[in-house]
Order: C-alpha cells, then structure tokens, then sequence
C-alpha cells in the first residue's frame, strides 16, 4: 500500500487541483483502511492522529482555495453548501477524536464514522457530475489553483509539524 501512496504523492506534484484533491483521498483511505485492520492500540493512534492533521489540513485548503473558486466558476450554491455542511461536520469529530487514546470508549466507533463520512463525501465530489466533474467543465483555472493549494497545503503542514 505504501507505494500506491507514494505514487499518488508524487504525481499530485504538479497536478492540477483535482488531481492533487484526489491524491488526498487516496491516502486518507489507505490509512483508513490501515486503521481497520490494525490491531495495535498504538498502531490505530498514530493512524487516527495521520488520518485527522490530513483531513484538517485537506478541508482547510478546499474551504479557502477550491470551494471560493468553484462556487465563482459554477454558481451552484447547492453543491457548494452541502460540501461545506459535510466539512462542519467530519471538523467536529475529529476534534473529539484528537482528544482520545486508542483504549478509550468510541475512539474506533468515532474514527469508524468519520470514515464513513469521509467516503461519502468523497464519492460526492468525485462521482460524475459532482463537484470535481463539474469544476473540469467550468472555466476554472485548475492547473493555477492547484499550485495555490499545494503551497497552500504545504504552509499548513509546516505549521503542524512546528507546534
């Protein structure tokens, strides 16, 4: 699995920003899986710790770069609404979940859900006629915005590695 990942980081360089988005997910969902099938209490912590400061980072690049641009691009309040909804909520447990240990009660029931979300979300985004299908047809300016989220993305991590 480590390959595949390290594939889909390697060419979200470069890639526009859909390309880079869904390199996102592809590692958010291998660690998921990872979590799965882990049976090591600190194994799963350091999975859910990975899984959380990605998604963070991932909703607060598409919230201030990607979903701006997609609303002006398309105009479609709905889409852009309900993604926005399901950031809320996905930001919510996360927070809960980085207050936990691995041993707690609901740690792996908290990170089963957010899993959950997550995949719903993404087949959202990705599925044809969703966001990303939709922001190819519009005029926006994936290769540009996906330089900005990428310097974006990378600001973000740098700043998590520093607190």
């Amino acid at each position: 699995m480590a390959g595949k990942t390290r594939k889909a980081n390697r060419s979200a360089h470069g890639a526009d920003a859909v390309a880079l988005l869904k390199a996102d997910h592809r590692q958010v969902e291998a660690w998921f899986a990872q979590f799965s099938k882990s049976r090591s209490n600190a194994r799963k912590q350091q999975l859910a710790a990975q899984i959380c400061a990605a998604l963070r980072v991932h909703t607060e690049i598409e919230e201030e770069i990607f979903y701006p641009a997609f609303l002006n691009a398309t105009a479609d309040k709905d889409m852009h609404h309900e993604a926005v909804v399901e950031h809320a909520g996905a930001k919510e447990l996360i927070a809960q979940i980085e207050t936990m240990s691995a041993g707690d009660d609901y740690f792996e029931a908290k990170v089963t859900v957010l899993s959950e979300m997550i995949k719903h979300h993404v087949k959202e985004e990705e599925q044809p006629g969703g966001m990303f299908a939709e922001a190819k047809k519009s005029k926006m300016d994936l290769k540009g915005l996906g330089d900005e989220l990428r310097a974006r993305k990378g600001e973000l991590q740098a700043h998590d590695r520093a607190a």
